[in-house]
């Protein structure tokens, strides 16, 4: 099989789970500026959800140029990807209702975490088809290492500073935030 269709599959739930997070945003009774301090935690949520969702969608187009026929494999390691991705809504709200308390904050990172698990495995399945673009691009894939690790230490951190994960959270998708070119390159030579 093509990779369009799962190329098309994949960029329509991510649409959704964008959309899911926007209709979760409540709009305040009041026409106040102040109306809006309550509900700066559900907007931070979402902000970082929103480019997580992003950085994702960009990094799973970039991988999926490199791929010409799509195995059963990559099938459901896409799906596995997106299940973790389609939680994402789910965390973030019960995290921003919450204002980043514990529980929730550890919950997040656990989506996080196992995103990127099923980002990594999808990747494994492509090269094992026989990428050897994506194989050559991805490396030592130091970024692909470190996040997993962060996530963990984000969930740990959870319970004593909740700040402190949110910090790494945000590090990790800043680490992330500029598309990963490492693919570009290696097409490009």
């Amino acid at each position: 099989m093509g990779k369009n269709r799962l190329e098309a599959f994949s960029d329509g739930v991510i649409a959704i789970i964008i959309t899911i997070m926007v209709l979760e945003l409540k709009v305040p009774r009041s026409p106040s500026w102040a109306a809006l301090a309550p509900l700066l935690p559900v907007l931070l949520s979402y902000l970082l959800s929103f480019v997580y969702i992003g950085i994702y969608w960009n990094n799973h187009h970039h991988m999926l140029h490199v791929v010409g026929r799509v195995s059963g494999a990559m099938l459901w390691a896409n799906l596995h990807l997106l299940f973790w991705l389609s939680l994402l809504p789910f965390a973030t709200a019960w995290m921003g209702e919450n204002h980043f308390a514990s529980a929730p904050s550890a919950l997040y990172g656990v989506v996080l975490l196992m995103a990127a698990c099923a980002y990594w495995l999808l990747q494994r399945c492509i090269i094992a088809a026989g990428s050897d673009t994506l194989r050559r691009a991805v490396g030592r894939d130091l970024k692909g290492k470190a996040s997993p690790l962060l996530y963990v230490l984000g969930i740990a951190l959870s319970y004593a500073s909740p700040a402190a994960a949110q910090a790494l959270y945000v590090f990790v998708a800043l680490l992330w935030l500029v598309p990963d070119r490492r693919i570009e390159r290696v097409l490009d030579a």
